[in-house]
């Protein structure tokens, strides 16, 4: 069992006969009240994010899962194909929700990924908090041209727009945050 203090940011409990996830934690204590949890939980089958208030009394049972390495194939026709690592054979699909398609537009085939079980039933894909991805289309940067503050908009090889510096060119590798979907790095190799 864990309390209401431990919901931690990642952590997945089971709560009303459902499994969540925690995405965000915040411990409040106001004067002459007793001290609460402000959550932000994702249901991990419905997919239904919702915010939660929890108090002391409040006890949860702990979600034990089981991580499994997985490889991205590819995407089509509303569903995402992944099999497991070192088996290209055993491939399994997914239904291709909102929550997947925004993984997914980070992922290239051959990336690999974190398949999440319990009890041998696919709970959810994680996705590495960073990937680099190939620049495949941007507009020339013109000198002086920084009045909208020195960022222009470029396409990665997966096919989503991203904006990035002035300097960033076609054909660059760039290293981006999935969890934010922005910009961290340009990548030399």
């Amino acid at each position: 069992m864990i309390a209401y203090n431990e919901l931690k940011k990642g952590a997945l409990f089971m709560w009303n006969g459902e499994p969540y996830e925690v995405l965000e934690y915040n411990f409040v204590r106001m004067q002459q009240r007793r001290p609460s949890a402000q959550t932000k939980i994702r249901n991990l089958k419905t997919g239904a994010i919702s915010l939660q208030t929890f108090k002391q009394s409040d006890t949860f049972e702990e979600l034990k899962f089981e991580k499994k390495q997985a490889v991205f194939v590819y995407c089509s026709r509303g569903t995402c194909t992944f099999h497991p690592a070192g088996k290209p054979s055993d491939r399994f699909t997914l239904p291709e929700n909102e929550e997947l398609k925004n993984k997914t537009k980070y992922l290239k085939p051959n990336t690999e990924v974190t398949a999440r079980y319990i009890d041998d039933e696919l709970l959810d894909i994680s996705i590495p908090i960073k990937v680099d991805l190939k620049v495949i289309e941007s507009a020339p940067a013109v000198r002086g041209n920084t009045a909208q503050g020195g960022l222009k908009q470029v396409t990665m090889e997966t096919g989503f727009a991203l904006n990035v510096p002035m300097f960033i060119n076609e054909g660059d590798e760039l290293r981006i945050n999935t969890e934010s979907g922005e910009y961290v790095e340009r990548v030399n190799k």
